[in-house]
């Protein structure tokens, strides 16, 4: 009796469960989220160096008032495969000014987008004055959030008032950079590297565990945030309670949580299936690293383990919300406070990767709604296996209590009317009216 009972509850859950999972497969949504993925990491790779490249080379011009003979320094540093700028004559007013102030002046029509007819319209200028070996550099530019052409300017200015002083004291003007030139060939070396010299295949662990991270991050947000809509979707058109009337809570709040997280490790699959032929096709001799690496320290396994109790957690929470609210407008009152929870761990990652034994970094991977983040970003550096489990075993408590308290609050609010708000929500959790 007990295990024909068992296998009936199995059974509603796992139709349950088919039934989100293949309502989503049918959706564009899902192919989209599925390809959107790589072409947003493909196009964040490649945009910079192409928006750099289409970006049209800024005009400059250089008011030299202080007689060092600084432009064809500057014009040196500007000199590249895309120049940072393209030097241009100053307009006669300004060269031939008697102070930076008059200089000033008469160089504002043409940075402005005024210029007087024939006159060049200038990006930057530049206004040296002072002495050789003590300019002053007046820079103005029409674009204020640019710091490359500024510090540009800045180093070939002290690189010109480097050499005056040279030549004050007698010496070769290129002394510096015949100095500056000489630099010791530098080799890393690590007793974890396989063969003592770091090479990208000892440095791959790490940033697979970055990259797994940031694939849970993105897992949690748009599996939840599926799992929100499709609750308060049926809690508005009455089908929580008809659903309810034929099916317990745990199976129905499980199906639910099982069908989305197919959705979700789909489109994990699908972009891992993605990477690999990429690299496939880029660097086919980095397969079998890539493949080494994900063993390094079980990093596979114990992804999957804290991708598991994460998604349990964090899914349990939001359809809890949803299960109390009747349009997506009622959820974000609570969803504010929970997305910055989400969010927050990202901020340390890059640190965790740096330096995933900082004490700041240890204490937030102790942390549940933290530790799925930061301890996969830290597992690739080897972490004492007590840290590990220690914090899977409280993550795995953690989890337990909120699927629990998220399950009472669910039936309560399957079954509510009225907005949502924070008592009713927890009255919820504890199993009773608020």
């Amino acid at each position: 009796m007990i295990r024909a009972t068992a296998a009936a509850s199995l059974n509603r859950l796992r139709l349950i469960a088919t039934r989100e999972f293949l309502s989503y497969l049918r959706t564009p949504g899902f192919w989209l989220s599925l390809l959107i993925g790589p072409i947003l990491a493909g196009f964040g790779a490649i945009a910079p160096g192409m928006m750099h490249q289409a970006a049209p080379t800024p005009l400059l011009s250089v008011i030299d008032l202080s007689g060092t003979g600084a432009t064809p320094t500057i014009a040196a540093a500007l000199r590249g495969q895309k120049p940072l700028a393209r030097l241009v004559q100053p307009p006669m007013a300004a060269a031939t000014a008697a102070s930076p102030a008059a200089a000033a002046r008469a160089l504002r029509p043409y940075l402005s987008g005024e210029p007087p007819a024939g006159g060049p319209r200038l990006d930057a200028a530049a206004i040296l004055s002072g002495t050789p070996q003590a300019i002053v550099v007046d820079f103005w530019s029409r674009d204020i959030n640019d710091p490359d052409l500024r510090l540009a300017v800045r180093g070939a200015t002290a690189q010109a008032m480097q050499q005056a002083r040279l030549r004050a004291a007698g010496l070769d003007p290129n002394l510096i950079a015949q100095v500056s030139a000489a630099a010791p060939q530098v080799q890393s070396y690590s007793p974890r590297a396989a063969g003592g010299q770091v090479s990208l295949k000892d440095r791959l662990p790490s940033l697979l565990g970055l990259g797994m991270a940031f694939v849970l991050f993105f897992a949690i947000f748009t599996g939840a945030g599926i799992l929100l809509n499709s609750v308060i979707e049926e809690k508005s058109s009455r089908i929580l309670e008809v659903l309810l009337s034929s099916a317990t809570v745990p199976e129905l709040l499980g199906g639910k949580i099982l069908g989305v997280a197919g959705v979700a490790a789909s489109i994990i699959a699908g972009w891992a299936v993605m990477g690999l032929l990429a690299i496939n096709r880029l660097a086919p001799d980095m397969i079998p690293a890539v493949g080494a690496a994900l063993m390094t320290h079980g990093l596979v396994i114990w992804f999957a383990l804290f991708f598991v109790l994460g998604y349990l957690m964090y899914a349990s929470v939001f359809a809890a919300i949803g299960a109390f609210c009747e349009t997506v407008r009622e959820a974000q009152t609570l969803l504010g406070p929970i997305m910055l929870l989400i969010t927050l761990p990202v901020m340390f990652l890059s640190l965790a990767l740096e330096h995933p034994d900082a004490p700041l970094i240890v204490a937030l991977s102790w942390i549940p709604p933290f530790t799925p983040f930061l301890m996969t970003a830290r597992l690739a550096s080897g972490p004492p296996l007590w840290q590990v489990l220690g914090a899977l075993v409280l993550m795995a408590a953690t989890t337990t209590a909120v699927v629990s308290l998220c399950a009472r609050a669910f039936r309560a609010g399957a079954l509510s009317t009225g907005r949502l708000d924070l008592k009713r929500l927890i009255g919820g959790m504890l199993g009773r009216a608020a």
